[in-house]
């Protein structure tokens, strides 16, 4: 296809606001259109270059016109893309940035002939019929896959309780379709004989409803959530590609260097990312446990500039010092190294105080803290009496080290003493609101995600009282919190590709969705910039997303 010769400059690391700025100088500029709506806002509109791992996406403002800031498409030749539920791109698909030129590029949209494969995990739920408790649990199944690849299916009652759920149950949380793992040991807090058969019979029941086992078409009606409007649109995202297709980055932070950091979900690495240029470097991460399953999920910073991570089912917590790039690792006594234990979260930030660093073990619903000069470590079982289930995610410390912890099959924030080891449990108002990761801020107030309650909420440690905010997408289930420099607490979603931001001074909420489908774990702000610019990965699209807004309130 041919398109107005167009230029830029070569890729510059710019100030958010400045790169808004810049799109008044666009290398490519045009209006999106369709012949159902006209002149579309809301469209994102994405360029990569050929070659290159790295993605530049704007959104279309309320005259359907999109630009693509200045300092952001080095010349050459570009694949051009849209996101705008309902619609696919008609042309053009293509275009050439050549230097010392700008051009102007209209895109033409056509209806979709296939909105089902468009559909967000969001939108699914919305559109199925079934109460609510019903569509809660289909939030275990989107940590691995979609719920397309369920809705599609033909799978009876009877298949879905006897084969496949079981066979969902046996693989760990770092599964994803292309590389299961199998777990060597049940968690210690789950349900089990009967109370475990009575869920399969309640989801296989539900999922034969709203799969295609006894239809060749869905029996209810599509929905589809709106395209972004006014300050949603004011966003430019740059997304890097990682080399290896299965890599599942969870956690995403930068250094003070701001070098791109992120934990493979499924492997024993740790990678570095140039914000430049997109290279990566991966570190191997050593095998304690030959014969369990490997992958990393907690990546977390200390005051040193030394990296964390949370081992999982190989029964650690790992240190690396980016400098050497050396690690070291501690592991939990032989008592309770068991088949199921499982460190996923580890808490380095305020080990200053005492020497001594807080991590969790899903495996019996416990909390670790290891001494980190003799290595040995003492363990907290708060609910090993309890009749109720229980999934221990998190652990967060304050200020004075003491730790903080979420509850994630019931509604409970808990915390351990430092000095005294005494367990205090704090409910969260919405009861089931299942608390995951969170963050805590300057002022010891405790941000987290509820993911089952689809809040964000705070606790202020000071006085014990935990404040919610509902996120405006129906099933957002908020997987991790973490507030900015400007009282703006930012969330992500597995379910609708969105990213939240709520001003807490106002409650007012901003919701920008992202590029493609984006499996949402971990968030972190740099507050390095201004305003603040987000960083997430995609925990099964094997990249990583930067938002830039401009700040407005």
């Amino acid at each position: 296809m041919q398109c107005a010769p167009i230029t830029v400059a070569m890729l510059l690391l710019v100030a958010p606001g400045a790169a808004i700025a810049a799109m008044d100088r666009s290398p490519i500029s045009g209006t999106v259109t369709s012949k159902e709506e006209g002149a579309m806002e809301g469209v994102l509109v994405s360029a990569q270059r050929s070659g290159s791992p790295i993605t530049v996406t704007v959104v279309t403002d309320a005259k359907g016109i999109y630009r693509f800031p200045e300092n952001r498409l080095a010349p050459g030749h570009y694949a051009i893309r849209i996101r705008a539920v309902g619609y696919d791109l008609e042309g053009p698909s293509e275009a050439e940035v050549k230097a010392g030129t700008q051009g102007t590029m209209d895109l033409r949209l056509r209806r979709t002939a296939d909105l089902a494969a468009q559909l967000t995990n969001a939108e699914w739920m919305v559109s199925m019929p079934g109460a609510s408790p019903e569509k809660r649990q289909l939030l275990n199944c989107v940590a691995c896959h979609t719920l397309e690849r369920v809705v599609r299916s033909k799978y009876t009652s009877d298949e879905f309780i006897n084969t496949v759920l079981p066979r969902m149950q046996s693989y760990t949380n770092a599964s994803i379709p292309g590389a299961p793992q199998v777990r060597k040991g049940e968690r210690l807090m789950e349900e089990r004989g009967d109370q475990r058969v009575q869920v399969y019979r309640e989801l296989g029941d539900f999922l034969a409803r709203i799969n295609l086992s006894t239809s060749a078409a869905w029996s209810y009606e599509l929905k589809t959530f709106p395209r972004p409007t006014g300050e949603a649109t004011r966003a430019i995202y740059t997304e890097y590609d990682l080399p290896r297709k299965l890599a599942q980055p969870h956690d995403v932070i930068l250094d003070a260097r701001g070098t791109i950091w992120y934990s493979a979900f499924g492997d024993q690495k740790i990678g570095r990312v140039d914000p430049l240029s997109g290279a990566v470097k991966e570190y191997d991460i050593a095998i304690s446990k030959p014969e369990y399953p490997v992958g990393v999920l907690a990546l977390r910073g200390d005051r040193e500039g030394k990296l964390w991570l949370g081992n999982m089912y190989q029964a650690a917590i790992v240190k690396f010092d980016p400098a050497s790039e050396q690690f070291q690792y501690f592991k939990p006594p032989p008592e309770d190294n068991l088949s199921s234990t499982q460190l996923n979260q580890v808490s380095p930030w305020n080990s200053g105080v005492d020497g001594k660093v807080w991590a969790q073990n899903s495996g019996f619903a416990g909390v670790h803290r290891f001494d980190l000069r003799t290595g040995k470590s003492e363990t907290w079982a708060p609910f090993k009496d309890s009749k109720e289930p229980h999934n221990i995610y998190d652990v967060i410390s304050d200020s004075n080290n003491n730790a903080f912890f979420t509850d994630f099959r019931q509604h409970h924030i808990g915390r351990i003493d430092a000095k005294t080891g005494e367990v205090k449990l704090y409910a969260t108002p919405t009861r089931g609101s299942s608390p995951r990761r969170g963050t805590m801020d300057s002022r010891d107030r405790l941000w987290f995600g509820e993911y089952r309650g689809h809040n964000i909420g705070m606790l202020d440690t000071r006085s014990g009282t935990i404040t919610e905010w509902k996120v405006p997408t129906p099933y957002s289930a908020p997987y991790d919190v973490m507030l900015d420099k400007d009282e703006h607490a930012w969330t992500g979603s597995m379910t609708t590709d969105r990213i939240a931001r709520l001003d807490t001074r106002t409650g007012r909420f901003v919701e920008y969705l992202l590029p493609r489908s984006t499996n949402i774990r971990r968030v972190f702000v740099d507050n390095t910039t201004t305003p603040p610019t987000f960083w997430v990965g995609n925990n099964h699209g094997a990249s990583i997303v930067k938002l830039e807004t401009d700040g407005a309130n």
